[in-house]
């Protein structure tokens, strides 16, 4: 695992392309669970609803889409990185399911690239201007962990009374 993922953290030592694969079907479960009465509502001041951080992942998935996209296209090329304080400043008009959907199908077709590409595509290079340089393949971890960090922030609001 590469240094270069700040989500490396919470990679639990299942292969990428499983836990990749199962986000959706978490998502939905917590989704579920969490239901429309809490669905907007932060945990706390200052952090994200539910809802929100469903919005944010189909960002995500849209950042990760491009960014796996143009490693393979380009040879060692500069990803462009964004202020997710700033996207977010529409989050609150995005209704999770619209939002699920976008990643849902967002995710299916970075799954299908993913595993056309890999491993002969893993040490593809790419830079990050304010990590360095990476691998296609620590996009993917970064993928996997960003994924489980989010899962679970909706798993503690589901916990919530």
């Amino acid at each position: 695992m590469s240094s270069l993922n700040p989500y490396e953290k919470y990679l639990d030592g299942r292969p990428l392309e499983a836990i990749l694969s199962l986000t959706v079907d978490e998502l939905e479960r917590l989704l579920a669970l969490i239901g429309d009465k809490k669905m907007d509502k932060p945990p706390a001041p200052g952090k994200w609803s539910a809802a929100q951080i469903m919005a944010h992942l189909a960002d995500c998935e849209l950042v990760f889409a491009f960014r796996l996209r143009q490693t393979l296209a380009e040879d060692g090329p500069l990803i462009q990185p964004f202020d997710q304080d700033k996207w977010a400043a529409t989050y609150t008009a995005v209704p999770a399911a619209q939002a699920l959907g976008v990643f849902k199908a967002l995710r299916g077709w970075n799954l299908r690239l993913i595993a056309l590409a890999l491993p002969e595509a893993a040490d593809r290079p790419v830079t990050h201007p304010e990590r360095g340089a990476m691998t296609f393949l620590t996009i993917v971890e970064t993928m996997a962990g960003h994924d489980l960090d989010h899962l679970a922030q909706l798993e503690k609001i589901k916990a919530t009374g």
